[in-house]
């Protein structure tokens, strides 16, 4: 969205810093945000809803034999997600560019629910992948939604809006696992409700109602509330009959540009600044439970799992309120950028405090002083997620109007990879590195520490500010 003609030479230092600060800000659309942010809750709610039992769920079926040992193959299906996610969420965020955000939407939501529903139905592993699969390549829905997001804002108002997302999506995560726990196995938890014997053949099957259901409300919800962001056919139409009336020559149509012409170096290197930033703090997120659990003689705390539940709830809440509260604040106070790069350097104290910790509870068991340092880790884990809100601006301002879809499906698409890959390394890394004992068991956060400092390297290409919008070019 540059002002020149050549997007690639903006200048990294504007001139006019302070007067984009004291612009009014324009009021937030909001019951369109509304229904955006139901979308945004339906993800969380219909993936961790499987959580508390795919554990359970996949030692009962037919790929197992009865052999716990092979109950990990249910990181293959969560995998399936991803990779169907990272398969079509680009081509769906390129459709939305074409025919608008609220058929992709409702398809998108559609998917979810009906995918949903036979993963309850599931009775083989089989059909239990295709289900996981078809979800994800039917998702696309994170990119198009944040394309929307961006259609209703302007730069006065969008750090407001994307301050939303963290909280929309800490409650669905939060109420995603909740459900699945709860109205897992009906018939055995409350047999004078569920007492017939479907429930007995299709014991998982209530918790994945639940949450299609909520998926399909939200469908019900956009197809009735939300109004297209893009609405090019009108205005087609229009152009159509003033051309035909008056002889005027209609006003160009803004068609999506190639892939190939997006590119350019604002992308290119905010994407890149948005996948660092996933991929790190996904792998923290996957060390620090397992991290928790595991004993204290082979580098972790050993703690029960109510013990760890609780530290990770409570993780959640505060990230969500510290977000709410805080974000668009310190974006006006400080600019993008800086949220973005105090977010990345979190990452070298968060990952250093694992040996640390692993250090004094060995030496003094899990006195005080650990569970402050463990809520040191959190605290920096909530300042690392401000730079999601932050980078995802300088994402959205990087993107041509006619195709923000499309720059923010490249953007998901790539997260997604990075969601699949990120997890596994991480905790692979840190079997390899206490099972042989690499650097005192400490090769893993060696590893990421590395990581974040390659990141910290790759944020300074970022611009001082966002990129400034423009129109595009016919």
């Amino acid at each position: 969205m540059s002002t020149t003609d050549n997007t690639e030479e903006t200048p990294l230092l504007p001139a006019s810093r302070p007067a984009k600060r004291i612009s009014k800000r324009t009021p937030l659309p909001k019951l369109q945000l509304s229904v955006i942010m139901l979308i945004q809750i339906c993800e969380p709610l219909a993936s961790q809803s499987i959580y508390p039992y795919i554990n359970q769920l996949i030692s009962e079926l037919d790929i197992t034999g009865g052999d716990e040992k092979k109950v990990g193959y249910y990181a293959y299906v969560e995998s399936l997600f991803f990779l169907g996610e990272f398969t079509t969420v680009l081509q769906w965020s390129r459709a939305s560019d074409r025919i608008g955000r609220k058929p992709i939407l409702l398809i998108g939501l559609f998917g979810t629910g009906t995918a949903t529903l036979c993963f309850g139905l599931s009775r083989t592993f089989i059909t239990l992948a295709i289900s996981r699969c078809v979800c994800g390549l039917l998702n696309g829905n994170m990119g198009v939604m944040k394309a929307a997001m961006t259609d209703l804002t302007d730069s006065s108002n969008r750090a407001e809006a994307f301050a939303f997302l963290p909280i929309i999506w800490a409650i669905g995560a939060s109420l995603g696992p909740l459900i699945g726990g709860s109205l897992a196995r009906p018939h055995d938890r409350f047999p004078e409700i569920f007492s017939g014997k479907f429930w007995e053949l299709f014991p998982y099957f209530l918790p994945c109602l639940v949450t299609g259901s909520c998926v399909y409300l939200s469908c019900v919800f956009v197809l009735a509330f939300f109004k297209e962001s893009i609405p090019r056919k009108k205005a087609r139409r229009e152009d159509v009959v003033a051309t035909s009336h008056d002889n005027v020559a209609p006003a160009p149509v803004i068609r999506p540009r190639p892939l190939r012409e997006l590119m350019i170096f604002p992308v290119l290197i905010s994407v890149s600044n948005y996948i660092a930033l996933w991929f790190l703090n996904m792998s923290l997120g996957a060390l620090l439970p397992l991290f928790l659990a595991m004993p204290i003689e082979i580098g972790g705390l050993g703690l029960p799992p109510p013990k760890i539940g609780v530290i990770l709830s409570a993780y959640g809440i505060f990230t969500a309120i510290f977000q709410i509260i805080f974000f668009a604040r310190m974006v006006r106070r400080f600019g993008e950028k800086r949220v973005f790069r105090n977010a990345m350097i979190t990452c070298l104290p968060a990952f250093a405090l694992f040996p640390i910790i692993s250090a004094v509870a060995r030496q003094s068991g899990r006195t005080t002083i650990v569970y402050c340092l463990v809520g040191l880790i959190l605290a920096l884990g909530a300042l690392m997620d401000t730079g999601f809100g932050a980078i995802f601006l300088f994402v959205t301002a990087s993107a041509p109007k006619s195709s923000r879809g499309s720059v923010n499906g490249i953007a998901q698409s790539a997260i997604a990879l990075a969601r699949a890959i990120a997890p596994s390394l991480s905790t692979s890394l840190f079997s390899l590195s206490v099972q042989h004992n690499l650097l005192g068991g400490n090769l893993v956060y060696a590893f990421f520490l590395i990581l974040s400092c390659g990141a910290l390297v790759l944020a300074r290409g970022l611009p001082a500010e966002v990129w400034p919008e423009e129109d595009d070019e016919i």
